[in-house]
């Protein structure tokens, strides 16, 4: 981002005429049932999500209806972006206090020149699948095959982009040998699929269960496990976490220290129901119809998630190989990795 206030006005401007838009596209939580807002008291903080109704980011509305914000003595305001880039964006502005989305951002980041650190890490797998279009399924039996086919993206430069290049160059295809096309997620990605916009793409559940519902395509690579981040990344990969920027974080420790206990209870209350408990207390709309369908989605999507917040040992190594594989900004940087992520708040909060 540039440093002019103009710019930064324009942006924050763009990001709120973006949100309204895709709030209606993607069936986020924007409703006044089920919106995001906490119940108006304690301290206001202000935290975008890049997609509410993925299961990826699920802890954050999870915590909202599990009133753990609020017994913090918290009032937290969720927004949604249908892109964890766009979240980027917003905590970079100062639009918001925190950001729900892919730990890589810290990386990429910090070789911009911004201080950034994960504070509660989510998970320690992707929880991304690289799906193959019906159409084009004999045509792409692996990344291999990636040379000259149009590939979907939530966004350009968001975290599916990054590990769709990394993919791509493990398995011998350059960055410029194919197209990736930002398609967002949920029904524009599968209308993208559908139409033959794109030949395949990279994209989370509940997304996931319905394209294999439809029928529209099949699973070609699946990174919701840890043993699937092994295979495909060469180790575990954490991913969803609650970034923030550091001097907010050094200047407000006790907000902080009460967010991350409340997402690590969350984490802990996870680790010990259903599926189907847990879509019972999510937003009604987030099942799009079908509950059941919705159910196999967290199902299928609760192995990438930690018990306790902490980030996962050689995870921090294995993002940044996986960005120094392709992006030239970090390949020629020094990533101080201690300054990505820090373990001061889910230490106390489990201890």
């Amino acid at each position: 981002m540039r440093k002019s206030a103009r710019f930064a006005a324009s942006a924050a401007a763009g990001l709120l005429a973006l949100s309204s838009l895709t709030a209606c596209a993607n069936d986020a939580a924007s409703s006044t049932a089920d919106s995001g807002r906490g119940d108006g008291k304690g301290e206001h903080v202000k935290i975008m999500v890049g997609g509410l109704d993925k299961v990826i980011y699920m802890p954050a509305m999870l915590t909202q209806r599990l009133g753990y914000f609020s017994a913090e003595g918290l009032n937290v305001e969720l927004l949604s972006e249908p892109a964890g880039v766009q979240a980027e964006t917003a905590l970079v502005s100062g639009q918001v206090q925190g950001a729900v989305g892919f730990y890589d951002h810290t990386l990429d980041l910090q070789v911009k020149g911004k201080s950034v650190e994960s504070v509660v890490q989510f998970s320690h797998a992707p929880g991304e699948v690289e799906v193959v279009s019906s159409k084009a399924a004999g045509k792409i039996g692996s990344p291999k095959d990636f040379k000259g086919k149009k590939l979907g993206v939530t966004g350009l430069g968001s975290s599916t982009d990054f590990l769709t290049k990394y993919l791509a160059v493990k398995n011998g295809v350059n960055v410029n040998e194919f197209s990736p096309v930002a398609v967002g997620a949920g029904p524009t990605f599968i209308s993208a699929l559908q139409k033959g916009s794109i030949d395949a793409g990279m994209t989370t559940d509940p997304t996931v269960a319905t394209i294999l519902d439809k029928k529209a395509g099949k699973v070609l690579l699946d990174m919701r496990t840890p043993e699937g981040s092994q295979a495909a990344l060469g180790g575990p990969y954490p991913s969803s976490s609650l970034y923030m920027q550091t001097d907010w974080v050094n200047g407000h420790k006790e907000t902080v220290q009460k967010l991350v206990n409340a997402f690590v209870k969350t984490l802990k209350w996870m680790s010990t129901h259903s599926a189907s408990e847990i879509a019972a207390k999510m937003p009604a709309d987030y099942s799009q119809g079908n509950k059941t369908l919705y159910a196999e989605a967290i199902k299928s999507t609760l192995p990438m998630f930690t018990k306790d917040g902490v980030m996962p040992a050689n995870g921090p190594e294995t993002v940044e190989k996986v960005l120094k594989a392709f992006n030239p900004n970090i390949k020629n940087a020094k990533v101080d990795l201690s300054k990505t992520f820090t373990t001061e708040f889910v230490e106390k909060a489990t201890g």
